[in-house]
């Protein structure tokens, strides 16, 4: 089973997370913002990993620093689960509709760690999460886990769905990339020979 666990304490916050690849999509999320906690849980149950979040802000003050590290420790643990990205597919794409929403998202596990995102929200929050910080847990993802990722909300009125439809299309697409593909027969997917 390809599984990461990875703990970061700094003096603004305390994170540990636990992903595991080849799951069944169950997840235990607390970060203290219960509306980042639903997104992360709809990652976790349509990309079908088990995730554990434990996510600890020790100054708080808008959720800059939990948004942040959380996807840094979760790109982090995606790096550790993956080990030497044998047989994977490494691309992964996802255009996924939520009601009147639709948002699209795609990667490539190309160890580089590019991210691209365009958002447009309505609102300045979704319940008690600021959307102007979902980029930003993005780019900290992307950067650490080594993945070329793009996000866009591509239409949509309801902010909760653009937001939703967004975490579900990053699941789908992220499990995709990280399926292992027999016919890759165990090689790294890249002419090159690695992917770093």
């Amino acid at each position: 089973m390809r599984s990461g666990r990875v703990s970061r304490k700094t003096s603004e916050t305390l994170i540990e997370i636990e992903l595991v690849l080849d799951g069944i999509g169950k997840s235990k999320i607390d970060t203290g913002i219960a509306a980042f906690d639903h997104l992360l849980g709809a990652f976790s149950k349509h990309g079908l990993f088990d995730l554990t979040v434990k996510a600890k802000d020790l100054k708080p003050i808008d959720g800059h620093h939990i948004f942040e590290d959380v996807g840094i420790v979760l790109g982090n643990a995606l790096k550790k689960a993956l080990k030497d990205k044998k047989g994977i597919r490494r691309f992964g794409y996802s255009i996924t509709p939520m009601d009147d929403a639709l948002s699209l998202v795609s990667l490539d596990i190309s160890g580089r760690g590019v991210v691209k995102t365009k958002m447009r929200f309505s609102r300045e929050q979704v319940g008690d999460l600021p959307v102007d910080l979902l980029p930003h847990f993005f780019q900290s993802f992307g950067q650490n886990s080594g993945i070329n990722l793009h996000a866009r909300t591509l239409t949509g009125q309801d902010d909760h769905h653009k937001a939703e439809s967004l975490f579900k299309a990053f699941g789908l697409a992220l499990r995709q990339a990280v399926e292992i593909d027999d016919r890759q027969s165990g090689e790294i997917p890249s002419q090159k020979g690695v992917l770093e």
